[in-house]
């Protein structure tokens, strides 16, 4: 972690508890060392909107984080992943998970596989593929999304994806009333709730869905 990063260590340790996660100071370095290779890598990938760092903190590590609660121990999908968010904080923070980043942006995925070898994320899987072209070998325990898509368009090209068993997290901003109505018949909301992300000030939410699979 360069020095430059070590000033954002208060800010993302405090943040964290408010969350209710208490974080090893080697978590710390491996997020912040995150944040410096997305800094580094934002000025010629155009990674991510958020350019100044003083933000990435909260809008990038600190919201990626604030669906830990809802993560369980297993094989995870992140569709549309962009600069990385939430797959790569989540695989620093679950080293006995596996997590999948899956973009169709070219220099979106070479920065994530820089990012695996320059934090020995051995537990990280990047995939670059449309996801509806994406065919794993078994059914995921969990696909994520992060202002990826609405929520047609992920339940319907990440169906193939999950089994009956599988939880889709939708990350979003203000509640999605109209994509609700229009949500797949075949799946249906399990959970819901308001995220409160330390630094944030718009409105965060996550919908967790499952789908209904009829016994063949």
């Amino acid at each position: 972690m360069s020095e430059g990063m070590s000033r954002y260590t208060d800010e993302l340790r405090s943040g964290a508890q408010e969350l209710g996660i208490a974080l090893e100071d080697q978590t710390i370095q491996r997020l912040l060392a995150y944040m410096g290779l997305l800094v580094k890598w934002n000025k010629a990938y155009n990674l991510t909107a958020v350019r100044d760092p003083d933000e990435m903190v909260s809008r990038h590590l600190l919201d990626s984080l604030s669906i830990v609660p809802h993560i369980a121990a297993g094989d995870w999908l992140d569709v549309g992943s962009g600069g990385g968010m939430p797959g790569v904080p989540l695989a620093i923070l679950f080293p006995d998970s596996n997590f999948t980043v899956l973009d169709s942006n070219g220099k979106k995925t070479r920065f994530l596989t820089q990012a695996k070898i320059e934090l020995g994320l051995d537990n990280l899987n990047v995939i670059h593929s449309r996801v509806e072209a994406f065919t794993p070998e078994r059914a995921f325990t969990g696909i994520v999304s992060r202002a990826f898509s609405s929520l047609v368009d992920f339940t319907n090209w990440t169906r193939h994806l999950g089994d009956q068993s599988t939880h889709w997290l939708a990350m979003k901003g203000v509640y999605p009333v109209d994509e609700l109505t229009a949500l797949p018949s075949d799946f249906r909301i399990e959970a819901e709730h308001a995220l409160q992300v330390p630094g944030c000030q718009g409105q965060r939410h996550l919908l967790i869905l499952r789908r209904i699979v009829e016994e063949g």
